[in-house]
């Protein structure tokens, strides 16, 4: 397998997307390239020891930032390191793209190169959602489709249950529609349409979940349009990172307080940990035709890692083709509407 990474993208591009991917390669032995300028990744590289035979370049002068208009940026800047590792796919001559760059940009070329699958209307971005002291559950949209039709609530439902079963190992996981109650009549005409969709499916619909019960994790696979998910992501984030800095404050206020927070280092430790983005591997595009996984534009050596590592089973189990395979099924349930 060769896992295509976008050398120039993100915050902290290229020093740690290099040693993310010098990391990952001594615990496999699938070939990484790195896509970017070659002499800047060069020089990150020389402060390594690692397998040359493993770690390529593939030089790309140019570079999409986050200023960028994404499909503008997509069509015009052709020799970014975006674009040429999204061809590279296209082309065959990797299997796995990885990037922490612009996101509207990685969805517009994720869409123009490499296209949608055939018989899915809407792409979405699946983003892992930690659960406190549970295994997480997989949230989609988490942001590429502001607006949605039942139908793409159906694929989001199919595609996210796919994913969560053949990468994430979670057998017939229950899949959870986002709403404002719990009751089936409940919810705008678009949900309520796509509760009979969801529900006429072969997938482990549990019907509605409201928004108190996402962090329980009462739906492994959350089902939401991208601006309800974009804000459950944020809110969940902006509130699990004010909660520690409250704690903080007061296990640091008086020795009492800090003599029990030196007691409860590992468990502050713990806690801190499932909340950290770079711990779960980034969040795939699905419903285009190739293996793109989108990591936070932040994100350390350790988020690299563990998106070079969650993505291999993203190609070995064949997502892509399965979930080509059930659009038949999205299909049969909208003639029988």
């Amino acid at each position: 397998m060769k896992i295509i990474l976008d050398g120039m993208g993100g915050d902290n591009a290229p020093s740690e997307i290099v040693k993310g991917a010098v990391e990952a390669a001594r615990h496999i032995e699938h070939q990484i390239i790195l896509v970017g300028d070659e002499e800047r990744i060069r020089t990150e590289l020389s402060g390594y020891t690692y397998d040359p035979e493993q770690i390529g370049i593939r030089h790309a002068p140019d570079v999409i930032t986050n200023d960028d208009a994404p499909v503008k940026a997509v069509r015009t800047k052709t020799e970014s390191s975006m674009v040429v590792g999204l061809n590279m796919i296209k082309n065959g001559e990797g299997d796995l793209f990885i990037s922490a760059g612009n996101t509207g940009a990685l969805m517009a070329g994720g869409l123009f190169i490499l296209g949608r699958i055939q018989g899915i209307d809407r792409p979405a971005l699946a983003s892992i959602y930690p659960i406190l002291g549970h295994i997480p559950s997989l949230l989609v949209d988490a942001g590429a489709n502001a607006e949605c039709k039942p139908v793409n609530l159906l694929e989001f439902g199919t595609m996210g249950s796919i994913y969560m079963e053949k990468v994430l190992d979670r057998k017939n996981p229950s899949v959870g529609l986002v709403n404002i109650g719990s009751e089936e009549t409940k919810g705008t005409t678009v949900i309520k349409a796509a509760y009979e969709l969801l529900d006429k499916s072969d997938i482990n619909f549990i019907g509605n979940i409201e928004a108190r019960d996402v962090p329980k994790g009462k739906a492994e696979v959350i089902v939401c349009d991208g601006f309800v998910g974009n804000v459950i992501l944020k809110l969940t984030e902006g509130l699990a990172w004010n909660i520690l800095k409250l704690l903080k404050a007061k296990f640091t206020a008086g020795i009492k307080s800090k003599l029990g927070a030196l007691l409860l280092k590992d468990k502050f430790g713990e806690l801190k940990s499932e909340f950290d983005y770079s711990e779960y591997g980034g969040a795939p595009i699905l419903g285009i035709k190739g293996a793109v996984v989108k990591i936070h534009g932040s994100s350390n050596a350790n988020a690299v890692m563990n998106a070079i590592f969650k993505g291999i089973p993203y190609v070995e189990n064949k997502v892509v083709q399965i979930i080509q395979n059930s659009v038949e099924e999205i299909e049969e349930i909208l003639i029988s509407e």
